[in-house]
């Protein structure tokens, strides 16, 4: 398995958000709450708009973890959600899927369906190496971007050193590839 890595330019983060939006207004909101709150997919994926809608916290166990959080959402995301889920109902999946459970209830998409949609955006804009965890590396990417404080990001990935950290948002290889494009013997 391939490692994937953030989306780096601000512009590019606008480009796609713009092709989302024009092609659906879920895929649009999956990004721009990927990338705005930094976690795992299959943790956004099991939220229902009760989860998320009028709160300024999200309570949240992870599932790879088991540990629990409390998720503050920021004033950019909680217009999204309150623009997104506005006509949907308290028991609805943020993310709903086609496919309908016993019950005729819409399912949330899946893990590979999120993956599908963001390999449309990778293949569409010529980015390689683009998975659903890129959402989570852009976000611990631009918050590092923006505060420069590893043990926030450290904390919020649950890493147990600063060096792990920033590998993981791609600040290592960032500065190896910046370090040779001016080195030479």
């Amino acid at each position: 398995m391939n490692t994937v890595q953030p989306i780096r330019k601000p512009e590019l983060i606008e480009e796609i958000k713009a092709y989302l939006e024009e092609r659906s207004e879920r895929d649009h909101f999956l990004f721009v709450m990927g990338i705005n709150i930094g976690l795992r997919i299959t943790d956004m994926l099991s939220f229902k708009v009760r989860d998320v809608r009028g709160k300024d916290e999200i309570p949240l166990r992870e599932r790879k973890t088991g540990k629990e959080k409390l998720i503050p959402i920021n004033p950019k995301l909680k217009r999204a959600i309150a623009k997104y889920t506005k006509e949907m109902k308290p028991n609805d999946y943020l993310f709903s899927s086609r496919q309908r459970d016993g019950n005729n209830l819409a399912k949330p998409i899946t893990r590979e369906r999120a993956y599908q949609i963001l390999q449309d955006v990778a293949e569409h804009f010529k980015l390689e190496r683009i998975g659903t965890h890129s959402l989570r590396k852009t976000y611990g990417l631009h918050l590092y971007e923006k505060t420069k404080d590893i043990a926030l990001l450290m904390y919020i990935f649950n890493h147990s050193t600063e060096a792990i950290t920033l590998r993981y948002i791609g600040k290592n290889q960032e500065s190896y590839s910046k370090a040779m494009s001016s080195f030479g013997l």
